[in-house]
C-alpha cells in the first residue's frame, strides 16, 4: 500500500487495521450487551443481515456527526439536545452512540442528579443553565429541566403551583435560549407498557444491569397511567415553535438510534469543513539519549 508520504511498512498497516478494528469493536461490544439484556441468544439469517444493515449505516451516520461536530466548532454554532422519556425508553444507548466518536470537549453530556438542599432554593432553571453550550459546543441532557413535569410532578416532589409556574415559565425560557442563537431540539422517547415491562424484568436478571434500577423507577413503573398523563400534559404544554417537541419511537432500540440520529442532523445545514492536511513530523533522534529501564515492579501483571 502507498500513501502521499510514500509507501506503508506492512507491519505499519496492520497495526492501522487492528486500530480500526478495534474502534468498531467498542459498538459491537455495546451491541452484544443489549443482546444479552434482551435475552436474545439465538441470532438468525434474517437477524444476522439486520444487524449488519444497522451497523452499516450507524458508522455512515456517525460520520456525519463528525462532520456536524467540526461545523459546529468552525461556525461557533451553541447546540442544545434534551432526551427525555420513560426508564428504560433507551435515551442512555441514543446518547452513547452519539458521543462515541465525538470529541468530549466539543460534545459533552450533562446528566443531573437530584437538586440539593441549596439548589432547590434557586431558580428552578438556575442549575440547568450553568451546564448550556459556550461557542462551539454541543450539549446532551440526559434527561433536563422537563424532569419537574415528569417525575416531579408525579412523585408529589413539585407543588400544584410550582407545576404551573414551570409551565408558565419554559416557553419564555426556550424563546429566551432561540433568540440568544442556542439552537434547541427536544426528543421524547416513546416505548410501550408491555416494552418497559421486559426491559425492567430483563436488567433486575441481569446483574450487570442491576445498578440502572433505582427504588425511583420501579416506582415509575407502578405508576405508568400517571405518567402518561403528565407526558401528554407537557407535549401539549410546551410544544413551541421555537422550540417543538419530536417523539422517537422507541420499542426498536436500533432503529430508534438511526431514526434519531439522522433526525438531529436534517435540521441543521450543516458542511463539511475543510482541514490543513496534517502530516506526521519525523521523530527526533538524540545520540546522547539513554532509556532508562522501568523496574518489573510497576508492571500491571499480564494475566490476560
Amino acid at each position: 500500500m502507498t500513501h502521499p508520504i510514500g509507501p506503508i511498512d506492512p507491519e505499519l498497516l496492520r497495526r492501522l487495521q487492528d486500530d480500526v478494528l478495534d474502534s468498531y469493536d467498542e459498538e459491537l461490544e455495546m451491541e452484544i450487551d443489549d443482546r444479552l439484556l434482551e435475552g436474545d441468544s439465538v441470532v438468525d439469517d434474517e437477524s444476522r443481515e439486520a444487524r449488519r444493515l444497522y451497523f452499516r449505516e450507524l458508522f455512515r451516520l456517525q460520520g456525519e456527526l463528525v462532520k456536524l461536530q467540526d461545523w459546529v466548532v468552525h461556525t461557533g454554532e451553541r447546540i442544545v439536545v434534551l432526551f427525555e422519556g420513560r426508564d428504560a425508553a433507551g435515551k442512555g444507548g441514543a446518547i452513547k452512540r452519539i458521543t462515541q466518536r465525538l470529541n468530549p470537549r466539543v460534545c459533552r453530556v450533562a446528566a443531573l442528579p437530584a437538586p440539593n438542599d441549596r439548589e432547590k432554593t434557586q431558580w428552578y432553571f438556575q442549575r440547568y443553565v450553568a451546564h448550556l453550550p459556550a461557542a462551539g459546543e454541543i450539549v446532551l441532557f440526559d434527561r433536563s429541566w422537563y424532569n419537574r413535569a415528569g417525575v416531579e410532578r408525579v412523585m408529589g416532589f413539585c407543588s400544584d403551583e410550582e407545576y404551573e409556574e414551570f409551565f408558565r415559565s419554559v416557553p419564555e425560557f426556550e424563546k429566551m435560549l432561540a433568540r440568544s442563537g442556542i439552537r434547541l431540539f427536544k426528543y421524547w422517547f416513546s416505548i410501550t407498557d408491555e416494552e418497559q415491562n421486559a426491559r425492567f424484568i430483563a436488567r433486575i436478571n441481569d446483574p450487570l444491569k442491576q445498578w440502572k434500577l433505582s427504588p425511583m423507577d420501579l416506582e415509575s413503573r407502578r405508576r405508568w397511567e400517571a405518567y402518561t398523563r403528565a407526558k401528554e400534559t407537557m407535549l401539549e404544554r410546551t410544544h413551541i415553535p421555537e422550540a417543538p417537541w419530536w417523539v422517537v419511537q422507541g420499542v426498536d432500540k436500533k432503529r430508534a438510534r438511526l431514526n434519531l440520529i439522522h433526525h438531529l442532523l436534517s435540521q441543521m445545514a450543516y458542511h463539511e469543513v475543510e482541514h490543513t492536511p496534517v502530516y506526521l513530523p519525523p521523530r527526533e533522534r538524540h545520540e546522547d539519549y539513554i532509556r532508562r529501564p522501568v523496574p518489573d515492579t510497576m508492571f500491571v501483571p499480564e494475566v490476560y
